[in-house]
């Protein structure tokens, strides 16, 4: 069977990704939010796990985490909260965290509790290329599990086309060397890197993060990559919100 971001990637038009904390704002909250989400037009979501030392994450995930762990959440009640999803839900889901958290549950045990569940893939920031490649990427692929990894404006043409050629789904196109956070536009320098990462014609597309936030920054990130990712603002508009303000959300995006 087809991994389910494999056959979103073939869809036409541009995909719009949200970013979320599990646990936040409510422990409880999580289904729900994804639920919400599909509802109202979203393509793929990528679940937060929350971690204590957030490296690549701006303020406002930041908050959202130690929050979403005060309330007590862990990686054995993500897996519960989210162990009938499939009922409900049919996009892509990914699970976005640090390595330790995978490591302390079992990297397989994880993997096989991310197949019995329904996630499609895995974005695990601090988990090397080269590591994954030797030491983890055959049991990502036993389990159906594809690993998406992120580059910036920093990694060498070199490096790219080793993660391309590691990569089975799509590249993670961080759009500044900054940590995650909204800004109002993307500037030249950006544009010149999105279109120097579109000559390259990789063989896996590309989705835009970190810095969009409204539909201005959506169509510019997408001008030449197949979507974009909304995490910072998002969570924002969850915080002011709530679940219920999911839709108005979505609507200004696209």
């Amino acid at each position: 069977m087809a991994n389910r971001i494999n056959t979103k990637l073939k869809e036409d038009g541009k995909l719009l990704s949200i970013y979320f904390t599990a646990g936040y704002p409510k422990l409880a909250d999580t289904v729900e939010i994804i639920q919400q989400l599909e509802k109202n037009g979203v393509d793929m979501i990528e679940i937060g796990l929350p971690f204590s030392d957030p490296l690549a994450d701006g303020p406002t995930i930041q908050k959202s985490s130690t929050a979403a762990l005060k309330n007590g959440m862990t990686t054995e009640i993500l897996f519960n909260q989210l162990k009938d999803i499939r009922k409900s839900v049919s996009i892509p889901l990914i699970i976005m965290g640090y390595f330790n958290p995978m490591f302390q549950y079992g990297v397989e045990a994880f993997c096989k509790k991310c197949q019995e569940i329904g996630i499609d893939g895995l974005i695990i920031p601090d988990l090397p290329v080269d590591v994954y490649h030797e030491e983890y990427q055959e049991m990502f692929e036993k389990y159906g599990l594809i690993n998406v990894f992120l580059i910036t404006p920093q990694t060498s043409d070199e490096r790219i086309r080793f993660i391309d050629s590691v990569s089975n789904g799509f590249i993670y196109m961080v759009s500044s060397a900054s940590v995650t956070g909204a800004q109002s536009g993307f500037g030249d320098e950006q544009q010149t890197y999105f279109q120097r990462i579109a000559d390259m014609e990789l063989d896996n597309p590309q989705i835009v993060g970190f810095g969009i936030s409204n539909s201005e920054t959506f169509e510019q990130a997408t001008k030449s990559a197949k979507g974009a990712i909304i995490g910072s603002a998002f969570i924002k508009h969850l915080n002011g919100h709530g679940v219920d303000g999911i839709s108005a959300f979505t609507k200004t995006i696209r």
